[in-house]
Formats: C-alpha cells, sequence, structure tokens
C-alpha cells in the first residue's frame, strides 16, 4: 500500500514543477519585453530633448535677429522723421497732390544770336551773320525752371482710377518790353491732362493737353542748359504738345520679359496760319481735320526702342476759306520716326531717326511750313566715370529738301536748308543737385534772301548750369 501511496505525491510534485518553470518563462519574456519598450522610450525621450534644445536654440537666435532687426528699424525710422516731408496735400476727399520740379540756372555766352531765343532756347543762329564783334552776347537765364503737380488717387468707377498733371515753366516770354522786363520771364502752361487707368488690364485713357507721339520724351538728350527746348530741337529731334486725346495700352500685361506698349491719339490741328494762330484760325484748324499718331514701344532690361507714324492734312485755304493759295490748296503732313535707347554698363546711348514731309507744325523743316521733304535724326553717347561724374556728347542733324524749300519760302527771306549741331557736356550730381559746363556748335546752310546764293553760318555758345531737383 505505501508505494501506490507515494506515487501520485511525486506526479503531483513534477506537475506543480513544470507550472513553475512556465511561469517563470513568461515573466522573463514579460520581462525583457518591458525592458525593450523602456530602452525605446528613453530613446525617444533623449530624442525629444535634443530637439527641444534645438527648436529653443532657433528661438533665441530669432528672437536676438528680430531685436537687432527691431534695432534698426527704429534707427531708420528715426532718420526718416528727422527728414523733412515731401510736399503733399489732399484738394479732395481720397485725393493727394504732390509738388515736384527743379530749379534751374545757366551762364551762358554766345558768338551769335540763335533763331527762336538766346540763352536756354538757342538751337540754330540767324542766318547771315557775319563776324562782327557785336554779334556775341552773355547772360543768365532760369527759364528752364520748372514744377508740376501730380494728382493721384480720385476713383472713377470701381475698376477704373483717376490722375492727372498740371506742368509749368517760365518760358512764356518776358514781361513787357521795358528795361526790367528782361528779369521777369512769365509763365507758361505746357502740360494739363487727366488720366483714367485701368489697372487690371493695362490701359489708360490720357486727355488734355500733352507731348505728341513723335517726341522721344523718354529718350531726349540729356543737357543742363537746353532742357524746355532740348538738344538738336528742330534739328533731328521732332514733336510738340497738343491738345487731343491718347489711349495707351499694354499689349503684354503682366506677363514676364520684353514689355509692349501701343499708343494711339488725336491731336488738335496745328500750321502756321494762314489765319490767326493764337484763335484756331489757321489752315490746321479748317474743318475737323485732327493729328492722328501711333507709337509702339518695347522695353527690356537695359534697352527700350520706340517707332512711331504721323498723318494731318492742312487746308491752306484757311478756316474762312478765302485766302489765296500759293501753290496749292492741300497738304498732307506725313512722317515716321524710329529711336530708343540703351544702357550697356556705364554707357549710355540715345538716338532717334524720322523722316517726313510738311511737318514744320511737329519742329521739323527746321520749323519752316510749307510741303517739304525732310530727314534728321540726334545721336547722343554719355559715359558715367562715378556715381558722380558724367560726359556727354550729342551730334543731331536736319536736312530738308533743298527744292521744296526754296519753293515754298516766304518773299525776301532766307531759305534754310541744314542744320548740324556737336554738343560736349561734362556734369556732375550729388544727391538733388546737379553741374555741368557746356559747349554747343551749330552749322547752318541757308540761302540768300533772293534765293540764288548760298551762304554758311556757325556758332558756338558756352554754358555754366545749376540744377536743383525737387
Amino acid at each position: 500500500m505505501l508505494p501506490m501511496a507515494v506515487v501520485p505525491d511525486l506526479a503531483h510534485a513534477q506537475s506543480k514543477s513544470k507550472k513553475t518553470s512556465s511561469r517563470e518563462a513568461e515573466l522573463e519574456s514579460r520581462v525583457n519585453q518591458l525592458e525593450q519598450q523602456l530602452a525605446e522610450l528613453k530613446a525617444m525621450i533623449q530624442e525629444q530633448k535634443a530637439e527641444t534644445s534645438q527648436a529653443t536654440a532657433t528661438a533665441q537666435a530669432a528672437q536676438t535677429q528680430a531685436q537687432q532687426t527691431d534695432d534698426k528699424v527704429a534707427k531708420v525710422e528715426k532718420v526718416v522723421a528727422s527728414a523733412p516731408a515731401k510736399p503733399t496735400f489732399s484738394s479732395a476727399p481720397g485725393v493727394s497732390v504732390a509738388l515736384h520740379g527743379f530749379i534751374n540756372a545757366n551762364a551762358f555766352s554766345q558768338s551769335k544770336g540763335y533763331t527762336f531765343g538766346n540763352g536756354a532756347n538757342a538751337e540754330y543762329p540767324i542766318p547771315g551773320q557775319g563776324g562782327r564783334v557785336n554779334d556775341s552776347l552773355s547772360g543768365v537765364d532760369i527759364r528752364n525752371t520748372r514744377f508740376w503737380l501730380d494728382f493721384t488717387g480720385a476713383k472713377f468707377t470701381e475698376s477704373w482710377a483717376g490722375s492727372g498733371r498740371i506742368e509749368m515753366d517760365f518760358f512764356g516770354g518776358f514781361n513787357g518790353t521795358g528795361p526790367y522786363s528782361q528779369q521777369q520771364p512769365t509763365p507758361r502752361l505746357r502740360q494739363a491732362y487727366m488720366d483714367l487707368t485701368n489697372a487690371s488690364t493695362g490701359t489708360t485713357f490720357r486727355i488734355g493737353q500733352m507731348w505728341d507721339l513723335m517726341f522721344p520724351l523718354e529718350y531726349i538728350p540729356q543737357s543742363l542748359s537746353h532742357i524746355a527746348f532740348p538738344l538738336g530741337y528742330g534739328t533731328g529731334v521732332i514733336g510738340w504738345r497738343y491738345p487731343g486725346v491718347m489711349w495707351m495700352q499694354d499689349l503684354n500685361h503682366g506677363s514676364e520679359g520684353t514689355k509692349w506698349r501701343f499708343d494711339l491719339a488725336a491731336f488738335e490741328g496745328s500750321w502756321n496760319g494762314p489765319g490767326q494762330t493764337t484763335n484756331y484760325l489757321t489752315a490746321g484748324n479748317a474743318g475737323f481735320k485732327p493729328q492722328v499718331e501711333a507709337r509702339l514701344t518695347a522695353k527690356g532690361g537695359n534697352w527700350q526702342a520706340f517707332a512711331a507714324a504721323h498723318y494731318s492734312k492742312m487746308d491752306l485755304h484757311g478756316v474762312d476759306g478765302t485766302v489765296i493759295t500759293p501753290i496749292k490748296s492741300n497738304i498732307k503732313s506725313t512722317a515716321v520716326e524710329v529711336g530708343g535707347m540703351w544702357t550697356p554698363g556705364n554707357f549710355i546711348l540715345k538716338s532717334a531717326v524720322y523722316t517726313g514731309t510738311a511737318i514744320g507744325q511737329l519742329f521739323g523743316d527746321l520749323s519752316q511750313f510749307g510741303d517739304i521733304k525732310d530727314k534728321g535724326g540726334y545721336l547722343q553717347v554719355g559715359y558715367k566715370f562715378t556715381p558722380n561724374w558724367s560726359v556727354y556728347g550729342t551730334y543731331a542733324a536736319s536736312n530738308p529738301d533743298d527744292r521744296d524749300v526754296l519753293r515754298w519760302r516766304a518773299a525776301n527771306t532766307a531759305g534754310l536748308l541744314k542744320n548740324r549741331q556737336n554738343a560736349l557736356s561734362l556734369q556732375y550730381t550729388a544727391g538733388a543737385y546737379d553741374f555741368s559746363v557746356e559747349w554747343i556748335h551749330s552749322n547752318l546752310d541757308s540761302s540768300t534772301t533772293n534765293g540764288l546764293g548760298r551762304q554758311k553760318t556757325s556758332a558756338n555758345e558756352f554754358t555754366l548750369n545749376g540744377n536743383y531737383r525737387f
């Protein structure tokens, strides 16, 4: 009986031992799993600490940079606050007005008298002057001085905004003819126009008095002595200001690369008689015959170019239709012009050339009025030695057809056959101030007053110039 009692106890013990071993294995496996998870958790904590440290360092650096930026901004604001404010004011709710312009003075010396006037509007010499000593003259001219008011901020509709300009200088003549009139130049209205602009389409309509499309406004030769009457004006530079309406359209508005623009305009008719030139009674005002012009402009990084065309028609019977015409009763005025500007490095090149017929009203044909063919142009080359010092050389010429000039010239007057103008300028610029010394030389070919002979007239003008822009 005893051995049989021991066997069940042994089996029970063995079963219990197996259960204990299995439990220990499970516990050990669980411990290993927990240790692995703990290790992963520690690694994550270390990584988070590193990222937190990096973020803290970045935040501190950003805060330091922001503080430095704030300090710089504070300094700039302090400088701006101490600077005088731009002269602006408001003329209507939402409309701001800005005053701009320049004060210009020229001390000049001429070897002869000039057509249109002397000093700052001397262009080519009066024909037939000899070498007499008393042909020379000198003086000081401040008539280039100019100011204008720019109006911005006006609303036309939700899509169209308005702006405008009024511009004046002092080439309106002198106040009387007495001994003190030379020191009292008269103001002259140059431009007065309003603009209606759609910024989303790149469209602008301009209404009022403005430069016509043949005048190379953005390419005018640089000069501090000849500003209102530029170098080469009437001798290679053509165009004038007229009342009219102009449409300006960006052709690739909002796109990258070369910017293209098309302008189309209709201006008041104009001619030199036969009626009153100050009361709309000239041949150009007879009927409704506006001057029609178009221009295409392209602008790149350091260059821009244009091509322009002009057409108008004049009735030489005049507005009342009673004038006896000298040669023929109607004249067509036509012209084409190309030009541009290029600024490679420190160089500055400006040029334009034209050909046309009956363009005396545009300062072509050497300002002679008739069915006269003309061709001309100008070239200016400049170089900037430093940001302050620059030098400019200019050549301009106008060459009307000799036979046309002699056919249409008035009796007992010299016919202007050809003019060439050369100019050199050394200029110093600092801030809003410009100073220069300039030399201008003109060579004029003309007929004698009976139209049979030929004569040459040359003249020189030296100027010292100062300019302050505001």
